[in-house]
């Protein structure tokens, strides 16, 4: 570990990581950066050529060093990001939120769609006659067009660029958010006769691999294969997750195996070890380790781009084809010093992968399982065979778990207690699941697929679908609805860190970090505790056609829902985790009236009542479209603020937010500015 610490690309990697985090935080200019740079090379070169033949970097080196490294991070995510460039649609001249153009869009990914509408992500290529660059989300709805689009097809529309919404609740996820690390600024929402479809001769890799990928599915369809197993299918092996349903991805994720349908490294590695047996025989040849050598990196990229060259395949590939150089090498690289180069150029070409959820999994895992596995390993030396291997399966599942555990719990909120059932039992079977997948796709394409074949791997899937369903149903062991912050996740890695470094070597002074990490986790538990009792809200939620009000006291929330069924609502549920209370649903009817602290707060529903003769609210919450007069109200009750929230007609909310206007009174729209807090 000291080594891999001492590794030059170990510290290029760290400081260009930093400088990816400061330059998304800290918006840079282009020509900033490169005056910083050319000062920086200028003088790195110049202490360089100064130095005699015997080299001793100084300190003033080192540091130089260690800064255009970091501003090459910069660099990377400030040049990489396209609203910094002059040709991106966002910096056309008249380019304006809600305002009508005409553009030309070209699709490039297939997203999964929602209840109402097909999902895509799309190239501006054109606006107006200006050509353009830039990635948006196209929203249609279904029933605009007979026959889903494709990949490289091409769209000419009259319409208006959309703002993606923000999170209208606390604690909800941020959708706005996580497209802004995709390059996506930007929706549409299309109808019938809003676009026109034309044809697009133009091939692209992706749109290749889109129409093979499509082939497939039309050949597996003809052989049997539908629904759950073959969106299984096209998950395992082809990549693509959009038709996989909410409940079989529920159930993979209650399971802990929720990573089996993601190609992801795991997968790549069996395919690796698949193709490393495969062209086992080219090495009795002369130069035939280089070719067989050669052979598996263009067929794994060429599976990558089948697959979509989504991120994870991109990462999981890349680090594969290091490690499949490296085993060329007589004296086989060391895996630390493989993993962190991978990681550098990946970051390198697209700085927005750190930003992604699976990245920061992915390789979490990957350096657990390394670092973590052999430790665990030791512990116990089964004689058996059979016992041996199931030993080190438990023990590489294990590190895995504790590598990403922290991470998992502050982005997911839940624990899987059989996670190391499920990967017990699928792990061993995947490489023969995985070739035999690979091999059924073959010969459904070309068509001589045999059927008790294409039967007997439908069954196999379905029966690895339904024991993941059981483990899942297992609900005793699935810890759910964990509140983690990112400061409890930082200290629970550095104790994680510190721990195994002592039992590596039990030093007295590893000892006292440890002690000193667990002080600091405990710590940490008592200032939220006590941030978590001494916090009160009123919060009236934001919900399309349905009203919902909280009250919170501390640690408590009492809920007032306008419908039964919201009492395990997502968004109250994502407020519950987030703000780690606990609910109180025995007041579930809404009121007309409440006391907050030296607020008065009114409830105007459907009925429309609000005449009071002793009452004189300080805020105004209107619900379900009341037929009122709203400058009446204003005048009779002078309140401080009105509040509307999702359940009116926006018709109405705009009627209301005029008046509002004109009488000078405080206007809140969780439509538009999200829930409303009082603190």
């Amino acid at each position: 570990m000291k080594q891999f610490l001492k590794f030059v690309p170990a510290q290029l990697t760290f400081l260009l990581v930093l400088g990816i985090l400061f330059g998304n935080y800290y918006n840079f200019q282009p020509n900033q950066l490169v005056i910083i740079l050319s000062v920086l090379l200028i003088s790195f070169t110049f202490l360089y050529f100064k130095s005699n033949k015997k080299f001793q970097p100084s300190l003033i080196f080192t540091l130089l060093f260690f800064l255009i490294s970091f501003f090459i991070g910069v660099s990377s995510i400030t040049y990489k990001n396209q609203l910094n460039n002059q040709l991106h649609y966002a910096n056309s001249s008249e380019f304006a939120v809600n305002k009508t153009f005409q553009v030309g869009i070209k699709i490039e990914k297939i997203l999964k769609p929602t209840l109402y509408f097909n999902k895509y992500e799309a190239k501006v290529i054109q606006v107006k006659s200006e050509k353009t660059i830039g990635r948006i989300l196209v929203n249609i709805k279904k029933d605009s067009i007979k026959s889903a689009l494709q990949i490289n097809d091409f769209l000419v529309l009259k319409t208006q660029f959309l703002d993606i919404n923000k999170p209208l609740n606390p604690y909800t996820f941020n959708y706005k958010n996580y497209l802004k690390n995709q390059q996506i600024h930007y929706q549409l929402q299309l109808k019938k006769h809003q676009f026109l479809r034309l044809e697009n001769k133009n091939e692209s890799l992706s749109g290749i691999a889109s129409n093979i990928r499509t082939k497939i599915n039309t050949a597996l369809q003809k052989n049997g294969f539908k629904n759950d197993e073959l969106a299984v299918i096209n998950a395992l092996l082809l990549g693509q997750r959009n038709t996989i349903s909410s409940d079989l991805l529920k159930s993979y994720s209650g399971a802990g195996a929720i990573h089996i349908l993601a190609v992801s490294g795991l997968h790549v590695g069996i395919i690796l070890l698949l193709l490393l047996f495969v062209f086992k025989p080219f090495h009795y040849f002369k130069n035939g380790k280089l070719i067989a050598t050669l052979l598996i990196i263009i067929l794994l990229w060429v599976y990558a781009i089948i697959a979509g060259l989504s991120a994870s395949v991109v990462r999981a590939v890349s680090m594969f084809t290091a490690l499949t150089i490296g085993l060329q090498l007589v004296q086989r690289s060391n895996v630390y010093n493989t993993l962190v180069i991978s990681m550098f150029f990946l970051l390198l070409f697209n700085p927005f992968y750190l930003f992604e959820v699976g990245f920061q999994l992915s390789y979490l895992a990957v350096f657990s399982i390394v670092w973590i596995q052999p430790k665990l390993y030791k512990l116990w030396n089964p004689k058996f065979w059979v016992l041996n291997k199931f030993w080190q399966l438990f023990t590489v599942s294990m590190a895995a778990q504790i590598g990403v555990l922290p991470l998992s719990l502050f982005y997911f909120h839940q624990f899987p207690g059989l996670f190391f059932l499920s990967n017990l039992v699928i792990i061993p079977f995947l490489g023969f699941i995985l070739t035999a997948g690979i091999i059924v796709i073959l010969l459904a394409y070309l068509n001589i697929l045999p059927q008790f074949i294409a039967n007997s791997y439908s069954f196999i899937i379905q029966q690895m679908n339904s024991f993941v369903d059981w483990i899942s149903n297992q609900e005793l062991f699935i810890i759910q609805n964990i509140s983690f912050s990112f400061v409890l996740m930082l200290a629970l890695y550095a104790f994680i860190v510190v721990t195994i470094k002592w039992i590596e070597n039990k030093k007295f002074y590893r000892f006292v970090f440890v002690f000193v990490s667990i002080i600091v986790i405990q710590s940490i538990f008592i200032f939220e505790k006590h941030k978590l009792h001494s916090t009160n809200e009123f919060i009236v939620f934001h919900k399309s056609k349905k009203s919902s009000i909280g009250f919170r006291n501390g640690n408590s929330l009492i809920s007032y829902n306008s419908d039964s069924l919201m009492l395990n609502d997502y968004v109250v549920n994502s407020y519950l985790i987030g703000s780690k209370t606990e609910v109180d649903f025995k007041k579930n009817s809404i009121r007309n009236l409440y006391n907050y602290k030296n607020e008065t707060i009114l409830v105007v529903d459907s009925l429309g009542l609000y005449k009071f003769n002793t009452i004189k609210p300080s805020i105004v919450v209107l619900q379900q479209s009341p037929k009122i007069n709203l400058d009446r109200l204003i005048y009779k009750l002078q309140p401080k603020l009105i509040i509307v929230d999702g359940s009116n007609y926006k018709s109405y909310v705009e009627r209301w937010r005029k008046t509002c206007l004109k009488n000078k009174t405080p206007f809140h729209s969780t439509m538009q500015k999200g829930a409303y807090v009082l603190n």
